[in-house]
């Protein structure tokens, strides 16, 4: 028998073929052996997808920049504890969200609504930077000639500006390579793909793949890297929630549907205070910022009326004033009903109960709708005493005192809690001509504030009491 002779040449398709499937979870990123309908890690329903991993596992990378830097273990007390120079865009509500500008290095991830204006606010970033920094945008789902003309109807001087139409992230790296650019924008995440992943871009393998690229560039070569990322019909980003512990930045646009003023929140900031808000109104030139947005969402408030409440909330390190108001009418159901738009529904049927308790007021019988002016979203446990005054104002058709705020959270034994920086709230509704508050007991100034009343109360039925 003669000598038995192998082929070393190995068509790829064979190889595809053996790989083994694997499945990952949307939400959190785990990975498993099969498709589930719930995540076993996580929970979540219907978040498992499959994905197909590198065909070849030694391909060698396209671009120039291959991420193999050799980096020194260093002691902590070796490094240098001199503060990072950060770079101010220059939009004073963006570098507010930010915690005072860009840090070189850091790489930010800014979602939102499809038509929001996130392309729009970058351009605006790049058109203020271009003195400052070499600047690089990179689109995936725009044309050349479609960013030249949203330039020009914007105003922006940005003929300098170099520009890529890419998706192919060793093709982008290449070229980020050869250009060094200190700060470079891609929009979006969801549409690039790499040549390791045998999959779909968009996908959960494509996604991470690719922000992992991105983030060992921009922490090796200390460039800055902002990722515009596609939204779901949930309103969280799309894509594995891995993409979201990979940056360092995760900031929200968001809007009311119908409202030309958009809010960016930062929802995780590595370098700076998180829940931190920035305003925005959209007009024909692009996003202008709004640098008193309490004055715009009490711009309507004309005169006082029944089930109106202006109350203080904190926005990262911004006090902001908002109206609430509430609405209660005699039901003709079996089950009345509770809406609550800006507010927690749940959290409302909470304060009903310790209303019908320790403020002796039964709604069982009532419908009872609650908003928040504006299209602004409450979180925070200091709009309880608020909401509760509003809805007792509804109910017996009282108004309360022109010119008064109130804020305070509400315990289940009826008792009313402190909110945080209650000082800075004063001020706040001090500065827009506000002269009498009902706060909690707690929240007393050591020093009173000139041209305003405090009324200081411990429960529900002082504060009752105290208003009407």
């Amino acid at each position: 028998m003669g000598p038995i002779c192998y082929n070393s040449t190995i068509n790829q398709e064979t190889i595809v073929a053996k790989i083994k499937t694997s499945f990952y979870c949307t939400a959190c990123g785990s990975e498993l052996s099969k498709w589930a309908g719930q995540c076993p890690d996580c929970k979540a329903w219907n978040t498992v997808e499959e994905f197909r991993p590198a065909a070849i596992a030694g391909v060698a990378r396209m671009s120039g920049y291959t991420g193999t830097t050799k980096q020194q273990v260093t002691e902590l007390a070796a490094v240098s504890d001199q503060k990072v120079a950060r770079i101010g865009i220059g939009i004073n509500e963006l570098d507010r969200v930010l915690g005072g500008g860009i840090v070189p290095g850091s790489v930010i991830l800014i979602g939102g609504d499809p038509g929001i204006g996130k392309s729009t606010l970058l351009l605006q970033v790049l058109a203020g930077l271009m003195g400052q920094l070499k600047c690089l945008y990179v689109s995936g789902e725009e044309s050349l000639q479609q960013i030249n003309m949203r330039a020009k109807r914007l105003g922006l001087d940005v003929g300098a500006l170099r520009c890529l139409t890419e998706t192919n992230v060793e093709q982008i790296l290449k070229v980020t390579g050869e250009e060094k650019p200190d700060l470079v924008v891609v929009d979006s995440i969801q549409t690039l793909h790499s040549e390791q992943v045998q999959s779909a871009p968009g996908s959960v393998a494509q996604v991470r793949e690719s922000a992992a690229a991105l983030v060992r560039y921009a922490k090796q070569m200390n460039c800055a890297v902002v990722l515009v990322g596609h939204v779901t019909k949930d309103g969280s980003l799309a894509g594995p929630r891995i993409l979201e512990h990979m940056v360092d930045a995760v900031l929200y646009f968001q809007s009311d549907e119908g409202s030309r003023y958009r809010v960016i929140r930062a929802f995780k900031n590595r370098f700076g205070a998180v829940n931190e808000l920035g305003v925005f109104a959209m007009t024909g030139l692009g996003l202008k910022e709004v640098s008193n947005p309490s004055a715009i969402f009490l711009s309507g408030h004309t005169q006082p009326a029944a089930g109106s409440v202006i109350t203080v909330i904190r926005e990262g390190t911004r006090p902001m004033l908002l109206e609430l108001q509430a609405l209660v009418d005699e039901s003709h159901l079996a089950n009345p009903r509770r809406v609550t738009i800006g507010l927690e529904h749940s959290r409302l049927s909470m304060l009903l109960a310790v209303l019908h308790r320790h403020g002796g007021i039964n709604l069982g019988d009532q419908d009872v709708f609650a908003n928040v002016v504006g299209g602004m979203r409450i979180t925070e446990t200091g709009s309880d005493l608020p909401l509760l005054l509003a809805i007792i104002s509804s109910f017996r058709d009282r108004i309360l005192p022109e010119k008064t705020i109130v804020f305070g959270e509400v315990g289940l034994s009826g008792e009313v809690r402190p909110v945080y920086n209650g000082d800075a709230r004063l001020k706040e509704a001090a500065g827009l001509g506000f002269n009498r508050a009902i706060i909690p007991k707690a929240n007393q100034p050591r020093q009173a504030i000139e041209g305003v009343t405090i009324n200081a109360v411990n429960s529900l039925g002082e504060a009752i009491a105290a208003v009407f």
